[in-house]
């Protein structure tokens, strides 16, 4: 017959062991909510601060980061580009509002490709902004720039059957710090209005405006 002590020791030790397994159990199933739980509050976050078709940063979040960005920014040039495709809605009446947002996938990638580390965001429709911390403000470096932009955007894009090119207006100005962000981009606005006013109905034309710049 077993000693009544051992057998209540056996019982106590395996009651200790199933009791360490459970709360070890409950443990592991909170870490595991908890962590749900943050990856939920981050997608939430994502999602509020990005354009859910293009995975850019939204307004809202393009002025945050821009302030963010300007603050970090002494002693270094900024330029502020405002950009607007032409004759988008031509693209969506003639093939579709699934080609349309192919088409505006694909110029935010080209966007994000030429700025690099910089901040570009999707301010809505078909308009994009960015900051780019630039080496100088002089107007040929300027100009090479904005050439080169309007260049990558104006290539075409692959539909699957067929390609379409779509041309963008682009407006640039220059930066001097966080106060100066919204006349900056209300700068850069009129200059791509008047890129796109000036070449209407022009084809494969330099759609930018660079405004006044040093020499």
């Amino acid at each position: 017959m077993p000693d009544p002590v051992s057998l209540a020791s056996g019982i106590c030790a395996a009651g200790a062991l199933i009791s360490s397994w459970q709360l070890r159990r409950r443990a592991l199933r909170a870490e595991a909510e908890i962590e749900q739980l943050q990856a939920e509050l981050a997608a939430e976050r994502h999602a509020a601060s990005h354009d859910p078709l293009t995975g850019l940063p939204n307004r809202r979040a393009f002025y945050r980061l821009a302030a963010a960005l300007l603050t970090d920014a002494s002693g270094r040039s900024v330029v502020a580009v405002v950009l607007d495709l032409d004759d988008f809605k031509q693209v969506n009446d003639q093939y579709g509002h699934a080609a349309g947002d192919q088409v505006l996938i694909s110029m935010a990638e080209r966007l994000a490709a030429f700025a690099g580390d910089n901040l570009v965001a999707r301010l809505g429709g078909d308009e994009f902004a960015g900051l780019l911390v630039t080496p100088t403000l002089d107007r040929r470096w300027i100009d090479h720039a904005s050439r080169r932009l309007y260049e990558m955007l104006a290539a075409p894009i692959s539909m699957g059957g067929f390609t379409l090119r779509v041309t963008a207006s682009v407006g640039l100005a220059p930066v001097t710090g966080p106060s100066q962000l919204p006349e900056a981009l209300r700068q850069a606005d009129a200059s791509m209005y008047r890129a796109k006013s000036l070449n209407s109905g022009r084809q494969a034309r330099q759609l930018v405006d660079i405004g006044h710049w040093p020499e």
